[in-house]
C-alpha cells in the first residue's frame, strides 16, 4: 500500500510539473490557426484580425491556413487529429453544429473531439428581398407569401444546412408561409442570382447585403438578431417585426481534445483580451461581425445547446440536407 501511495504521489508531482511547465512556456513557438473555409472570406478575415492581435499579446506568431473543402469538415477531421499541444487550432462557425446533421459519417465528433477556447462574435442575417418584390416591410412579404401560396416566392441559400437554408426555415416556420428553397452551392452564385432577381428573396450578412442595400437593388427587411445592426440602424429587428428569431453566422475558436487546461487558459484569458480592446471591435463590426465573446465554458455550453437545437429542429420540421 506504501508503494501505491509512493507511486501516486510521484506521478502526481510529475503532473503537476508538466502542467506548471505548460503554463510557463506556451506558446514557445509559432500557432497555426485552420480556417476551414476560403481564404478573403469572413472566417478568414476575422481570424487575421484576431490572430494578429494573439500574436502580440503572447509573444509568437499565430499564422492563419485556410484550407476549404467538404463544408469545412475536411479541416476540421485534420485538426481533430492533431497533436493536442496548442499549437494546432481551428476556427468554428455555426455549420459545425449542423454538419453532423448534413454529412453522413463524419470522421470526427463535433463535441467530443475539441476543446472550447472562446466565441469570437455573431454575425447576424438579414431577410433581404429583390427590389421588384412588392414589399417594404416584413409584414408586407409575410402578407405578399400567403396571397401567393399556389405558386410559392422563392429563397435562395448557400446550400444545405447553411446558415442562410436554416434562417429561411425558421423564417417559414413562425411566419407561416411556404416559401421555395433554392439551394446554391456558395455564396456568389447565390447573391448574383439575387441580385439579378431571379430569385426573391434571401438571408444575406451585412457585410455582402449592405452595399447592394445602398444601390436599391436589394432592400432589407428585418435582421434576425436581438438588437438592430449599428451600420443599419433603420433595419427593424424580427422580434420588432413580428418574427421572433435569431439567426447569422458565428465565429469561435477551438483546441483538439485534451489540450492541456493551463495551454486553453492562457489562449482563453488572451482571447479576451484581444476582443475588449476598441479598436479589434470597430475593425470586426466594420466587416460584419458583432463581438459577443464568451469564455470556454460558456463556448462550450453553447455549441451542445446549438448542436441540440438544429437537430430537434430539422426533425421537428422535416428539413432534409439534400
Amino acid at each position: 500500500m506504501n508503494d501505491l501511495r509512493a507511486v501516486a504521489i510521484v506521478v502526481l508531482a510529475l503532473f503537476t510539473l508538466t502542467t506548471h511547465a505548460y503554463a510557463i512556456d506556451y506558446p514557445a513557438a509559432p500557432v497555426r490557426i485552420i480556417v476551414p473555409y476560403p481564404a478573403g472570406g469572413l472566417v478568414d478575415i476575422v481570424m487575421r484580425i484576431v490572430g494578429d492581435r494573439l500574436s502580440q499579446e503572447l509573444g509568437q506568431q499565430f499564422t492563419i491556413e485556410s484550407r476549404a473543402g467538404a463544408g469545412g469538415t475536411i479541416a476540421t477531421a485534420s485538426v481533430a487529429r492533431a497533436e493536442p499541444d496548442g499549437y494546432t487550432l481551428l476556427a468554428i462557425t455555426d455549420s459545425h453544429t449542423t454538419n453532423p446533421l448534413a454529412f453522413k459519417d463524419l470522421p470526427y465528433d463535433s463535441i467530443g473531439d475539441f476543446a472550447p477556447i472562446g466565441l469570437i462574435g455573431h454575425s447576424p442575417l438579414i431577410l433581404i428581398v429583390h427590389s421588384s418584390v412588392p414589399a417594404r416591410s416584413v409584414r408586407e412579404f409575410i402578407a405578399l407569401a400567403k396571397q401567393n401560396a399556389a405558386t410559392p416566392l422563392s429563397y435562395g441559400s448557400i446550400g444545405y444546412g447553411s446558415a442562410s437554408h436554416l434562417a429561411g426555415e425558421i423564417f417559414k416556420a413562425r411566419a407561416g408561409v411556404a416559401l421555395t428553397h433554392i439551394p446554391y452551392k456558395g455564396g456568389a452564385p447565390a447573391v448574383n442570382d439575387l441580385v439579378a432577381g431571379q430569385i426573391n428573396s434571401m438571408f444575406l450578412s451585412p457585410i455582402v447585403s449592405t452595399p447592394h442595400i445602398k444601390k436599391g437593388t436589394l432592400i432589407a427587411l428585418g435582421v434576425a438578431a436581438p438588437e438592430r445592426f449599428p451600420s443599419l440602424p433603420d433595419v427593424v429587428t424580427m422580434k420588432e417585426a413580428g418574427v421572433p428569431m435569431e439567426a447569422g453566422y458565428w465565429v469561435g475558436l477551438v483546441a483538439p481534445a485534451k489540450t492541456p487546461g493551463p495551454v486553453i487558459s492562457t489562449l482563453e484569458q488572451a482571447l479576451a483580451r484581444v476582443l475588449e480592446q476598441v479598436g479589434v471591435r470597430s475593425r470586426l463590426t466594420d466587416i460584419g461581425l458583432v463581438v459577443t465573446h464568451m469564455n470556454a465554458k460558456a463556448f462550450g455550453d453553447y455549441i451542445v445547446d446549438q448542436t441540440k437545437f438544429w437537430n430537434d429542429f430539422t426533425q421537428e420540421n422535416g428539413i432534409k440536407f439534400d
